[in-house]
């Protein structure tokens, strides 16, 4: 995972560029923990598998917009949560991305389908772990922006502190899951 918003902001800007070994330094770092949230909300790895195919490929369409304001994990997961809603309301995942990127469907064997299966157990554990090591204030506030996508007025309303509260408390909760997860990487 990149280590700081400033080299998230140049990945993305070169994956905007079409720097094809920036989009696969994206890829490789944030493949798991996008193919474990899906996994854990859908019953299918195929389904999972092409939710996140079509993640990826609307990341490549709109690296442009990444402002660079805030973790690229957030952006990310953002995309990925837009695209589940998408596929549970339509009943089917959207393949606008990928057509538009002239990206040919894949097709899975089983070997494949465990894998999807093994990641996102393997992803989630982490996640979940690391999650739970956090305070429990910077886990309510950073679950509620990045997860539950809730401005951080609401937030800061809701947990009784100020917004410039809920965003530091988000951003070291980032940064800890970011080096703790990194650090399980090695």
């Amino acid at each position: 995972m990149p280590g700081d918003w400033s080299q998230d902001r140049e990945v993305l800007r070169r994956v905007a560029c079409g720097d094809d070994e920036a989009f696969r330094l994206f890829y490789r770092s944030h493949l798991e923990a996008v193919v474990a949230f899906f996994r854990v909300r859908v019953s299918e790895p195929e389904l999972a598998f092409d939710l996140t195919a079509e993640t990826f490929a609307a990341v490549v369409v709109s690296a442009h917009s990444y402002a660079g304001d805030g973790p690229a994990t957030a952006w990310l997961f953002g995309i990925a949560r837009n695209k589940l809603r998408d596929s549970l309301r339509r009943g089917r995942v959207e393949a606008a991305a990928r057509e538009r990127l002239g990206l040919e469907p894949m097709v899975l064997d089983d070997g494949d389908l465990e894998r999807v299966d093994q990641v996102a157990l393997t992803g989630s554990g982490q996640l979940e772990a690391e999650l739970a090591a956090l305070p429990e204030p910077t886990r309510r506030a950073l679950l509620a922006r990045v997860v539950e996508e809730r401005a951080y007025g609401q937030i800061a309303a809701e947990l009784d502190c100020s917004e410039q509260v809920v965003r530091q408390r988000v951003h070291r909760g980032l940064a800890r899951l970011r080096a703790a997860l990194k650090e399980e990487g090695r």
